[in-house]
């Protein structure tokens, strides 16, 4: 979890970044801004830059196809930074002409890039320094209303600045440099260009941690349900939503994930298991990250996976079950009289 309560803005500047594909280019600032003196600016800045990852979960790091941190720009000139071998303004340049190069999808905005040194946040408990780049793309228009000659007047300002729509950031901060760091990202654009922020600029890949590990495998076996089973087994929609329901509930009274006993309590079936494991053994070549057979859980990474796991029978169009559990409680028929299949639903009470 990410905190910024005691965050200090030590530096900033600004510079703005075009789209290289349509030959606009970039502006470079002279020197960082002085906030200190302001009473007001530094936490409306924090509340701008800062606030969007309190609610970032997923811990990524810098990485390189080739394997070479030293090739991946934003971690070379970051530990530079960091280790005290170039200067903020040095840092900040480099960091908005490699995100200008980055900048060649015909549809990428221009914006203001703001680069920002930021001390005492804490992720995982741990105090540290960070660097923060933030990237402002879309303005909003802005009524202003006040006092006037008794009454009220009304004017307005154009290509303002949401401070509560942080268009894209990332922070990196000052732990497991060898490692490409740990860095948080936030980008709001879904666009299919937008992936030029993660996979350009920054070329990142998620850390296999708990929250990742616990995600990626409740992935794979809704997928497995919802995809496979049918190739080997005769099963309905109603015995697949009890699998999955099963499986939420594992995860949500458990504190460590222990595949054996996962696939002994859950699939049961000595053909499931051996159809998961080869299923599963796929899905993480195409994913590239290695699932382990026993981790701890993340409760986070449950409560957002739970929100796919569909607990619906959608019957033709008339009508939709909720199932929660109790799958012996729900039989399923066919009427031969009426030519329909229909389901059976028992209970103890009526709300």
């Amino acid at each position: 979890m990410f905190y910024h309560q005691d965050a200090e803005l030590e530096k900033l500047i600004i510079h703005r970044v075009g789209n290289k594909s349509q030959d606009e280019f970039y502006a470079l600032s002279e020197g960082p801004i002085d906030i200190s003196t302001d009473e007001v600016l530094p936490g409306l800045l924090k509340q701008y830059f800062l606030s969007p990852f309190a609610k970032v979960n997923e811990v990524y790091r810098l990485f390189h196809p080739n394997e070479d941190l030293q090739l991946n720009e934003v971690h070379y000139f970051t530990k530079q930074y960091f280790d005290g071998k170039m200067n903020f303004q040095d840092y900040s340049e480099n960091i908005v002409k490699h995100l200008y190069e980055a900048s060649t999808h015909p549809k990428i905005k221009s914006g203001e890039v703001y680069v920002v040194d930021v001390k005492n946040v804490q992720q995982e408990g741990e105090e540290l320094h960070a660097i923060g780049i933030f990237k402002s793309e879309n303005k909003e228009t802005y009524l202003k209303v006040y006092p006037q000659n008794g009454g009220f007047e009304v004017n307005y300002e154009q290509e303002a600045i949401n401070i509560n729509k942080l268009d894209k950031g990332v922070i990196i901060l000052n732990s497991e440099a060898d490692e490409g760091f740990k860095v948080l990202v936030v980008d709001q654009t879904n666009q299919s260009e937008a992936v030029y922020w993660k996979d350009e600029f920054l070329q990142i890949r998620p850390r296999n941690d708990a929250f990742q590990q616990t995600g990626n495998f409740l992935k794979v076996y809704k997928n497995f349900v919802n995809e496979k089973l049918d190739d080997s087994f005769e099963m309905d929609k109603a015995d697949k939503i009890d699998l999955l329901n099963r499986s939420m509930d594992y995860f949500k009274t458990k504190e460590t994930f222990d595949k054996e006993e996962f696939q002994e309590e859950i699939l049961g079936n000595p053909k499931a298991i051996s159809l998961f494991n080869d299923y599963q053994k796929e899905m993480q070549d195409d994913l590239d990250m290695e699932i382990d057979s026993i981790f701890t859980i993340a409760n986070q990474a449950v409560k957002k996976m739970q929100a796919t796991y569909k607990s619906i029978l959608k019957l033709d169009k008339n009508f939709s079950v909720y199932v929660h559990g109790k799958r012996e409680w729900l039989e399923k028929g066919y009427d031969d009289e009426k030519g329909k299949n229909y389901y059976k639903l028992y209970f103890e009470q009526e709300n």
